[in-house]
């Protein structure tokens, strides 16, 4: 028995179609079911819906073998306790800097708002820059416009919640996609499962490129 860890939204929608290619489907839809733990179809992997966030938690802990989580949440996590096989291709964005449309930032100190406080650290310290890191859970885009910010450090895919809020992309900071994760004391245990899992999913990533 398997135990995957993925979160609801964008992700969960992604995966669903790569987990089905390779023989795993959910014995309910996941979109409207309230249950945190879902058996597949075949009885033998368990699915544990989880916020994004705490994927990565999961997976290191052994809480599940296995996780599907973004690049965001993984770096953002930093943890050398877990194998990261896989690119999977999915849910794909960028990582950016924002401002008020038309609007530079300050010359002196910054004060940027973000959920990403690791990553949004490193990037303006490789920039030189000075920053107060105002750390949010969501609404980036009303951070500036209230004064609370000078810029927010948050995910951007169409950019149309940015354009809705008079707001521009700024600085990209990275390419975001979705990576399968894996305990490494499940991949000793169950290593037989595990690297047939990561074989199949190599396969049907490669044949969507």
């Amino acid at each position: 028995m398997l135990t995957i860890a993925i979160s609801k939204g964008r992700i969960l929608k992604d995966t669903l179609p790569l987990l089905a290619a390779v023989g795993i489907e959910p014995s309910e839809d996941l979109s409207v079911t309230r249950k945190l733990i879902v058996p597949s179809i075949s009885g033998d992997v368990n699915l544990v819906i989880i916020r994004a966030t705490d994927v990565p938690t999961f997976v290191e802990y052994g809480a599940a073998d296995v996780g599907i989580a973004g690049k965001d949440v993984l770096v953002e996590h930093n943890s050398d306790n877990l194998y990261e096989p896989l690119d999977l291709n999915i849910a794909r964005c960028k990582l950016m800097t924002a401002v008020i449309k038309g609007r530079a930032l300050p010359s002196g100190k910054i004060r940027v708002a973000t959920k990403y406080v690791s990553l949004a650290q490193q990037y303006f310290a490789k920039l030189g820059r000075q920053v107060e890191i105002i750390k949010l859970y969501g609404s980036m885009e009303l951070a500036p416009i209230v004064g609370l910010a000078d810029c927010i450090v948050d995910l951007v895919d169409t950019g149309n919640t940015l354009k809705a809020n008079n707001m521009e992309p700024l600085d990209e900071i990275m390419d975001i996609s979705s990576r399968l994760v894996i305990n490494k004391a499940s991949m000793k245990m169950k290593h037989a499962e595990i690297k047939a899992l990561v074989k199949q999913l190599e396969l049907v990533v490669e044949a969507r490129r």
